[in-house]
């Protein structure tokens, strides 16, 4: 019987067979560029990355790097943000992902950190793991000749303005009008400077030959400040009679005040040439399409899960977060995942209120009994409590105690995270 493979840490000289195994995952051409190595390396904590090798062969990998994720009210909670998980197709059903997962997620809850995060490219993957779908996301595209704004639309009638900038202005104004955006989003996550200098071209080019330079777009408020980005690219189609027949697309449109939004959008759909718009992900209870005079103009593309979360430490998310009504509430987590208790497992008393909460442990019989991946849902404010129950994945041992949850934990806007990683 051959040895099963090894799983250790990464060094650097076996960075490019650790990429060529990525990407073997994801499909794409299997050999990393120069560029593409010498950029992970920049750019990679080697402790935290990992790979499976069978006879010196990259077979699996897996990596995880510090991350600020936002909590409901708006406090920053530490984060580890896992990304870049591949099994390659000849080594499946070995158990490979689980040890790693389960050797990532025991120090993540030694270092202190409260959750684990990631953007799951399938869905049955991760709950195994206890993560749940935490904060969805949805896609529109605008038929913008129906929408009913004034196409001639040349600038907002609030005082503000709109201003076509270059990639330097956005790496300048850009990190303070996303950590604005982030204190008051939960579901949003932080951006370092290499996140602004990939989106602006700085690093792009060199990695991907294919990268085309996008318009940035800027709101200003009538005192000159920040308070909107968008970014767009946009196509070149023509029809046949000669009639414009372009699709913007949005890469990134975060605003801090209704009216940034609004005016980002309408100027979106007033560039000359552009008939469709592709929105991108959105939050799902987005302000588009109740933003445009005809809403039907914007017709529903795609609504899905996106951002996931796995709870490590119970007593500091369920303190970390507000609660819009006072509350207590006694939830024992069922918390097992590869045969050993998780860190969620527990009987938890919640006392809540507007101005803080207190979690402890307790021996006090549980109101509910759910498990980590559903914890993380109400936790986010993504799903309700009577909703999980009448899927029957949460058991209700008091009768109001999915009220007093859903009173609890429901935020008054829905989670959104607008980043992959």
């Amino acid at each position: 019987m051959p040895a099963a493979p090894e799983i250790r840490t990464l060094t650097e000289p076996e960075l490019a067979d650790w990429i060529r195994a990525l990407y073997t995952g994801f499909l794409r051409p299997p050999t990393p560029t120069p560029a593409a190595v010498a950029h992970r390396a920049a750019t990679f904590d080697y402790s935290r990355t990992r790979g499976a090798f069978d006879a010196d062969r990259c077979v699996a990998t897996f990596r995880s790097f510090p991350q600020q994720l936002t909590a409901v009210g708006g406090a920053a909670v530490p984060a580890d943000a896992i990304s870049n998980v591949t099994v390659s197709p000849t080594h499946r059903r070995r158990g490979l992902l689980s040890a790693m997962m389960t050797a990532d997620l025991a120090e993540a809850r030694e270092r202190g950190d409260v959750v684990a995060t990631l953007i799951a490219s399938e869905y049955p993957i991760y709950g195994r793991f206890g993560f749940g779908p935490a904060a969805a996301v949805a896609d529109w595209e605008i038929d913008v000749p129906r929408t009913g704004l004034d196409p001639r639309w040349s600038g907002p009638d609030d005082g503000g303005r709109i201003d076509l900038v270059d990639g330097a202005a956005v790496r300048k104004a850009g990190p303070e009008l996303h950590e604005r955006f982030r204190a008051r989003g939960h579901g949003a996550v932080d951006r370092d400077d290499r996140w602004w200098q990939l989106a602006t071209g700085q690093v792009g080019p060199a990695l991907d030959p294919s990268w085309t330079e996008p318009f940035h777009v800027l709101y200003r408020a009538a005192d000159g400040t920040v308070e909107g980005l968008l970014t767009y690219r946009a196509d070149d189609t023509w029809g046949d009679a000669k009639l414009p027949m372009n699709t913007a697309t949005v890469d990134d449109l975060i605003a801090v005040t209704p009216a940034a939004e609004r005016a980002l959008w309408h100027y979106l759909c007033s560039v000359d040439f552009v008939t469709t718009v592709r929105t991108g992900h959105r939050a799902t209870d987005d302000l588009l399409p109740l933003l445009l005079p005809n809403p039907r103009a914007a017709r529903p593309v795609t609504r899905a899960d996106w951002l996931w979360v796995r709870v490590l430490d119970v007593v500091r998310a369920l303190e970390s977060r507000t609660y819009a009504v006072p509350g207590s509430l006694v939830l024992e987590i069922a918390d097992e995942y590869g045969g050993r208790r998780g860190p969620a497992a527990g009987r938890y008393l919640l006392d809540a209120a507007p101005d803080g909460a207190r979690c402890v442990a307790t021996t006090r019989s549980p109101a509910l009994t759910l498990g980590a991946a559903e914890l993380a849902a109400l936790w986010l404010g993504e799903e309700s409590a009577a909703r999980l129950a009448a899927l029957g994945r949460i058991t209700v041992h008091d009768p109001h105690a999915a009220a007093t949850a859903d009173a609890l934990f429901r935020t008054g806007r829905a989670p959104w995270c607008p980043d992959v990683f």
